[in-house]
């Protein structure tokens, strides 16, 4: 029998001190956010506790302040700005950036809390790679490939494109809406996943409008992003050259 993510929380609560609190990327699925929980289960405990390591679980000890602590679910958890700073101790740049985008789009936490908490906790481990995630953070991201994608580019030297930005015709017609935009030379750049195969004809209908609106497209798959980002950012640089 397969186990649900919450059965296994569950299940691994029992092998934990009442004073465990679910963490990273456990915490940031309890708050909403599409990721897995459970590979592994993200748990952190009191520093002064002697909890052995557990199979199948990332154990970290930590102090935890009150408003560190939240109860989502019925399971004690990180909250989510505690989440977002372990997350970007621990993660490299651009899967730290992708959580973030995902708990901006979700409305978990707002742009202007996240770089007040920057600013107010600078003495805090941690808040520097977080601080560096909040200057890459795009709040218009739709699709953690669409953040990956931008993070390719921007990490790679190119300038940092904008986010959905909607498009008009000479008519004042909307045309559509790329998820990346480079306004000066018109360019956009699209994510093709399991949803865009779905709706083949409209988005075919979508960029014969985009292309009547001036606006060149393209369009990459996660197969480009993960198997030749070399060839997307050559692309992409001299899509951009004039």
């Amino acid at each position: 029998m397969v186990q649900t993510p919450r059965a296994k929380l569950e299940l691994a609560l029992r092998r934990l001190p009442a004073s465990a609190v679910f963490s990273g990327a456990t915490a940031a699925w309890l708050h909403g956010l599409d990721v897995s929980p459970c590979d592994p289960i993200d748990v952190t405990v009191p520093n002064d506790g002697h909890q052995a390591a557990r199979t199948g679980m990332a154990l970290r000890r930590s102090a935890l302040a009150d408003d560190e602590v939240v109860e989502l679910r019925g399971l004690r958890a990180t909250s989510i700005l505690r989440t977002l700073r372990d997350v970007a101790i621990r993660r490299e740049l651009t899967e730290a950036v992708v959580m973030t985008d995902m708990a901006l789009h979700a409305g978990v936490i707002a742009p202007d809390s996240l770089r007040r908490y920057v600013s107010e906790s600078s003495g805090l481990y941690g808040v520097a790679k977080l601080r560096r995630v909040v200057n890459h953070m795009e709040p218009c991201s739709e699709s953690a490939m669409e953040t990956r994608l931008r993070m390719l580019l921007v990490l790679a030297g190119l300038p940092r494109p904008e986010a959905q930005v909607a498009i008009y015709d000479s008519s004042g017609k909307f045309a559509g809406r790329p998820d990346l935009f480079y306004r000066a030379q018109r360019l956009g750049l699209e994510y093709d996943g399991g949803v865009h195969r779905r709706s083949l004809a409209e988005d075919n209908r979508r960029q014969n409008r985009l292309l009547r609106a001036g606006v060149r497209l393209l369009r990459f798959t996660a197969g480009d992003i993960y198997g030749a980002p070399e060839a997307v950012v050559s692309l992409v640089r001299g899509s951009l050259t004039p």
